[in-house]
């Protein structure tokens, strides 16, 4: 069951998913609503330059008609004529047809958005497959757009039908009205079919759009398998980036190790703990922290420290404290200033008996750091205050 499901399309697409779609050129798009948005614009084009263009084009015919004998003679005075009445009609039909483009080429930002993919163009080879042709005719899809072409010739029909009945009195007069009258008439009759149509197209679009929206989110939906291989491929493998980890830890570990060499003092819990410091008075500002660990690691460290002569103190709040408050090559805070160099201090006289001789230094056995910044002190502040509150 479980396998089962994993190998459902249940999920939403991811943003990675949406975006390679889109490269692919592959986005919503809605053919009724360009088809909708370009009547109605074009229509709106027509009515509003509507007099100017019927205007134009009453001259337009009024000079074809007009044939004289001598553009009947000279091919030159004919064809100025004609390029003439060709460019007025142009220019006449420019703001429909500027309109059109604008329509067509802002049309797409309503559902899907301006795309322009190179992937798309790219041929491919399966679309001609006359195996894949013949099952695309019976695919669900295809029963939709079938269904979708009925409804809409139905509906444009149907309300089609309806006007003209209601107007059948007004089209069968107009042969019985004055030239201008009947053609101001006429065209109010064919604007109130055009508006009736494409209203009942608008329906069309308002079904059709949501329905678009919902068949591209429902066919980009995946797997949970496919949502684990991305996120595998995208952040990469779990158990590859464990192992990474793991072995940046170990250099780590391994660096820090080869540092302690180079320390001055090892400040221990005495077991627990283990920080090295190192100080070059001079070249720095305060002690940094060249090497720290717990455990196994502490161990490690007393070891090394033992191993090349590095003075080992035992100092259990310095310990907790630099342990818990300080970061590898990085400065001791300064809360700690004053204990560490009373420990500075100590190991400095060692230093300087070891090499010279005379009175061993005493070791310091109580060194003072403030309770805030020992865990265990810390701790021990806070449990009856949480006595108190409870």
């Amino acid at each position: 069951m479980a396998e089962d499901s994993d190998l459902e399309k249940t999920e939403q697409a991811s943003l990675q998913r949406l975006e390679k779609a889109r490269e692919e050129g592959d986005v919503p798009r809605s053919r009724e609503l360009a088809t909708f948005t370009g009547l109605l614009a074009a229509g709106s084009a027509i009515w509003i330059s509507g007099d100017r263009l019927i205007r134009q084009l009453e001259a337009n015919l009024t000079s074809g008609m007009n044939f004289d004998r001598a553009r009947a003679f000279d091919f030159t005075l004919l064809y100025s004529y004609l390029e003439r009445d060709l460019r007025d009609l142009l220019l006449a039909f420019a703001p429909v047809a500027g309109v059109l483009i604008l329509v067509a080429v802002f049309s797409p930002a309503l559902i899907g958005g301006w795309l322009f993919s190179a992937k798309a163009l790219t041929p491919n080879f399966s679309r001609i497959n006359p195996l894949t042709g013949i099952g695309n005719l019976f695919s669900t899809q295809s029963i939709v757009e079938l269904v979708k072409a009925i409804a809409k010739a139905t509906l444009v029909g149907v309300v089609a039908w309806l006007v003209i009945m209601k107007q059948k009195e007004a089209v069968l007069g107009l042969g019985l009205e004055p030239l201008h009258a009947g053609v101001a008439h006429m065209a109010n009759l064919l604007w109130i079919a055009y508006i009736s149509m494409t209203g009942a197209l608008g329906l069309i679009v308002m079904m059709d759009v949501p329905y678009q929206l919902w068949h591209y989110s429902n066919k980009l939906k995946m797997t949970r398998q496919e949502l684990r291989q991305e996120a595998k491929e995208s952040d990469g493998d779990p158990q590859i980036k464990a192992k990474i980890r793991a072995q940046q830890r170990e250099m780590a570990r391994r660096r820090m190790m080869s540092s302690i060499p180079t320390a001055d003092v090892v400040v221990t819990n005495p077991t627990h703990y283990a920080v090295a410091l190192k100080y070059a008075d001079g070249a720095m500002r305060a002690p940094v922290v060249v090497a720290k660990g717990a455990d196994e690691v502490a161990a490690k460290i007393r070891e090394l420290a033992l191993e090349h002569a590095i003075p080992i103190l035992e100092a259990p709040p310095l310990a907790r404290a630099l342990y818990q408050h300080t970061e590898l090559e990085h400065e001791i805070p300064e809360a700690l200033y004053t204990a560490v160099a009373e420990v500075l201090a100590y190991v400095f006289q060692l230093r300087i008996y070891r090499e010279q001789g005379g009175v061993a230094p005493v070791t310091p056995d109580e060194i003072a750091v403030p309770p805030e910044l020992d865990p265990l002190q810390a701790a021990t502040v806070l449990q009856p205050l949480a006595g108190d509150l409870a």
